[in-house]
């Protein structure tokens, strides 16, 4: 397969936000679209359970036909979709140096969308210790051996988290026949909102609260979890163990830019249009915070694409951008981190998070003075938004907890 040296657009990810700016900058530009997969659609692939596409299509579909809706319909729009394709550097230019099986390349744009989405932490990164052995697996890998290969990799795993992807976990389990033994939640309450709390309960799985897993023991397999609870220390006897959520922007290609990075989300800085510290770089979906879902990166895509439909046709504003500063122990980063003027953009909202549950008052001041007050009372992981200001100035968004 050969690639072309230069296009218009260069999108660097076949997920839905990476599709959804495909499409919408197809009619008016040479689009090209890169993903280092086999397949495009991104994760909702590895997905084959139900809800996607009502946001986007007005229809419900599993994971897969969203996936493949998605490329069909950028396909259609004229743009040109490569996989097998790893990028390897972003450049100046904007400019970037790939490899394929034909070999390694550079190719020139006139601008780069980054949408090369999240993963999931692994054991090692949440430090849990005990034995190594085989069947401790994201939540990601799980789907990919379920339903990309139709493998069973163990009966009676215990998954830690309770993110949305966590159910999502229990979804695919059900799928293959798998019966989850436990639940585990650091957490004194569940992340993911109500009614999703209530599905353990329904498929019989126990749930553990405020609840930590120690070790792994096992030789060749998972053979026990070792927990710490309120209720002391106890050994769940187990086949696997689904390590899911606490998810991490797919940065790597930010490592050797000159593209800043926000120390926060791990993703790039972006303004109010989506655009990078090099505004010949744009960014949208999870690789700008961890982690929404695919409707949500859908449609930042399509904002993001049209702003650099204007962009590409030199209508984009140039003026100043304000920091977006948070105030406040509990808040743990803010997308955008910076803001432009009065202009149409494409983050009409600020979205932010915490580092843990908290209630109490948040604050958005523009300039000093006071722009919209309201009570919070939310745990990680949860979206938060407020309106972008309507007015230029710096912003500062202030967490009083009670």
């Amino acid at each position: 397969m050969s690639l072309p040296r230069e296009t218009d657009i260069l999108v660097i990810g076949a997920g839905p936000a990476g599709l959804a700016a495909a499409t919408v900058l197809a009619p008016s530009a040479r689009v090209l679209v890169l993903d280092r997969e086999t397949s495009a659609g991104g994760i909702p692939r590895h997905c084959g359970h139900y809800p996607f596409g009502l946001r986007e299509f007005r229809r419900l579909l599993k994971g897969p036909a969203y996936a493949q809706t998605l490329v069909r319909r950028a396909q259609a729009a004229g743009v040109h979709v490569a996989t097998g394709v790893n990028v390897v550097s972003l450049l100046p230019g904007p400019r970037v140096a790939v490899t394929s099986n034909a070999g390694i390349t550079e190719i020139d744009a006139k601008l780069v969308l980054l949408a090369t989405g999240v993963r999931e932490s692994s054991r090692a990164q949440r430090l849990i210790g005990g034995e190594k052995p085989g069947g401790v697996m994201s939540t990601g890998a799980l789907q990919g051996l379920v339903y990309l290969e139709g493998r069973r990799p163990f009966r009676r795993p215990v998954i830690l988290g309770t993110e949305l992807v966590s159910f999502s976990a229990i979804m695919t389990c059900a799928h293959a026949g798998i019966r989850p033994v436990a639940m585990i939640e650091p957490d004194p309450r569940v992340t993911a909102r109500w009614p999703a709390a209530v599905y353990p309960h329904l498929k019989g799985i126990p749930l553990h609260l405020s609840t930590v897993i120690t070790s792994i023991e096992g030789r060749e397999r998972v053979e026990r979890v070792v927990i710490k609870g309120p209720k002391g220390e106890s050994t769940i006897e187990a086949d696997g163990v689904i390590v899911s959520g606490r998810f991490r922007p797919e940065a790597t290609l930010l490592d050797g830019s000159d593209l800043i990075r926000d120390p926060a989300t791990g993703g790039p800085v972006i303004d109010s249009f989506g655009r990078c510290s090099d505004p010949s770089y744009f960014a949208a979906g999870n690789l700008l915070r961890p982690v929404e879902t695919a409707g949500w990166s859908w449609a930042e895509g399509v904002a993001v694409g049209q702003a650099m439909r204007a962009a590409l046709a030199g209508r984009l504003p140039q003026g100043d951008t304000y920091e977006v500063k948070l105030i406040g122990e509990a808040l743990d980063w803010v997308v955008p981190q910076r803001v432009t003027g009065p202009d149409a953009v494409a983050f009409d909202r600020l979205q932010l998070r915490v580092t843990r549950s908290v209630a109490g008052r948040l604050t958005v001041k523009v300039g000093g003075s006071e722009y919209a007050s309201r009570r919070i009372d939310t745990r990680p992981e949860r979206r938060i938004t407020v309106p972008l200001p309507p007015r230029a100035g710096a912003v500062e968004i202030v967490l009083e907890e009670e």
